[in-house]
């Protein structure tokens, strides 16, 4: 079965979030090649009251995933197209 193309991802973190950590590791966990794009909340004020209470937040396409999530959370984000 041919491997698709690595999915793409933002992950909406700030400096010293070890959550953010923790969510990159678990997409790297269930998809090694995805590209990981960190978006650092802290730059923007908009950024900040959307997500502020809620990081880590991965994001793909027009889904999210808010903290808490899992491996399972994370493979079922990158199983849709």
């Amino acid at each position: 079965m041919p491997r698709t193309d690595p999915p793409e991802l933002t992950l909406y973190t700030t400096l010293g979030c070890h959550l953010c950590e923790q969510a990159e590791e678990l997409v790297r966990t269930v998809r090694p090649d995805a590209r990981l794009h960190a978006v650092d909340i802290a730059e923007d004020d908009t950024l900040i009251a959307e997500y502020g209470e809620r990081i880590p937040v991965l994001r793909r396409g027009e889904r999210e995933l808010g903290w808490p999530f899992g491996l399972l959370d994370v493979s079922a984000l990158l199983a849709d197209p």
